[in-house]
C-alpha cells in the first residue's frame, strides 16, 4: 500500500513537472511579450516583471513559500506537496526562460486582433494547467493556496467572490502599469474568462447534467416514457403540496444536457404536470451518457 502511494505521488510529480514547465513556456510565448497580465497572483508577478524586470519566478517563490509553510499544518499534505513542487518548478522554469532569447518563437501581437488571439491562447493553456493540476490533487499555487486556507478555516466563505475581487484589482491595476491604456485590462479579462471556462469544462463540463424534478399525477406512465425514450431511470418521491395539503408524486430524473427539449416535450404530454429544472455540476458512477 505504501509503495503504491509513493508510486502514485512520483507519477503525479512527474506530471506536475510537465504542467509547470508548460505553463511558464506558454506564458513567455503569449503573455510576457504582449504586455498584459493574467489573473491571480501571477498577474501581479507579470506586472512587477514588466515594471522592474523582477522575474515572475522570484516573486512566485517569495509569495508562495510562506503560504505553503502556513498551509503545511492546515492543509492536506498531498495537496501541499504537489502545490509546492509546482511552484518550485514553475519558478525555476521562469528564471531559466527569462535568461534565454525566445524572440524567434514568441507570439508578438502587431495589432488588436492578434493581441486578443494571444489572450485566448494564454487563457486556454492556463485553464488546462489549472484543471489538470487540481485533478491530481494539487494546484498552481498563489490564489489557489489562499482559497484552500480560507476554506479550511471558514468553509462558509464565498471563495469565488474573493477571487473575483483579486482579479478585478489586477485588471484595473494593469491599466496604469501598461501605459494607461484599456487594452491590457480587456486582455486580462479575456484570459481570466477563457481560463475559467476551460478549467470548468475539464473539471466538470464533461460530467455536467440536468436534473428534472417533476410533479405529476401520472408518475408511473410518465416515468415509463422517460425511461423508454431518454434511457435514464427515475426516482419516485412521495410529496405533499402545502397550499392544498394534497398528496403528490415527484419524479427525479437526471438527463444529459442535450436531452432538455426532449424531456420537456414528454412532460407536456401529461396535463397538470410541471417540473423544476436545475443544473448538475457533475455526476459520478453509473450515469448513462446518451449520445
Amino acid at each position: 500500500m505504501e509503495e503504491n502511494r509513493k508510486g502514485k505521488l512520483g507519477i503525479d510529480l512527474a506530471f506536475i513537472f510537465v504542467l509547470a514547465v508548460a505553463l511558464d513556456f506558454f506564458s513567455e510565448i503569449f503573455i510576457y511579450y504582449n504586455d498584459f497580465a493574467p489573473a491571480g497572483l501571477g498577474g501581479i508577478g507579470a506586472m512587477l516583471q514588466y515594471l522592474f524586470g523582477f522575474k515572475v519566478g522570484y516573486f512566485s517563490l517569495i509569495v508562495n513559500i510562506p503560504l505553503l509553510i502556513i498551509g503545511w499544518s492546515k492543509l492536506n499534505r498531498g495537496f501541499a506537496i504537489r502545490s509546492g513542487f509546482f511552484v518550485i518548478i514553475h519558478s525555476l522554469a521562469n528564471i531559466i526562460f527569462r535568461s534565454m532569447d525566445l524572440s524567434d518563437i514568441v507570439f508578438k501581437a502587431t495589432d488588436g486582433g492578434e493581441a486578443i488571439m494571444a489572450a485566448i491562447a494564454a487563457g486556454f493553456v492556463l485553464g488546462v494547467v489549472f484543471a489538470l493540476a487540481y485533478r491530481i490533487g494539487g494546484s498552481t499555487g498563489g490564489t489557489d493556496i489562499i482559497a484552500a486556507l480560507i476554506r479550511a478555516k471558514n468553509p462558509e466563505y464565498d471563495i469565488t467572490t474573493i477571487n473575483l475581487m483579486i482579479n478585478t484589482a489586477i485588471a484595473l491595476a494593469s491599466f496604469f502599469v501598461y501605459g494607461r491604456t484599456y487594452a491590457p485590462v480587456i486582455l486580462c479579462i479575456i484570459v481570466n474568462y477563457v481560463s475559467t471556462w476551460i478549467s470548468d469544462i475539464i473539471l466538470k463540463g464533461a460530467k455536467a447534467a440536468i436534473k428534472f424534478e417533476i410533479f405529476t399525477d401520472s408518475p408511473n406512465e410518465l416515468a415509463a416514457e422517460l425511461m423508454e425514450k431518454l434511457h435514464h431511470a427515475c426516482t419516485l418521491v412521495n410529496a405533499r403540496g402545502m397550499y392544498r395539503g394534497e398528496e403528490k408524486s415527484m419524479l427525479i430524473c437526471v438527463v444529459n444536457r442535450h436531452q432538455i427539449v426532449d424531456c420537456e416535450k414528454i412532460i407536456d404530454g401529461y396535463p397538470g404536470s410541471f417540473s423544476v429544472i436545475s443544473g448538475v455540476n457533475s455526476t459520478y458512477g453509473s450515469f448513462n451518457r446518451v449520445k
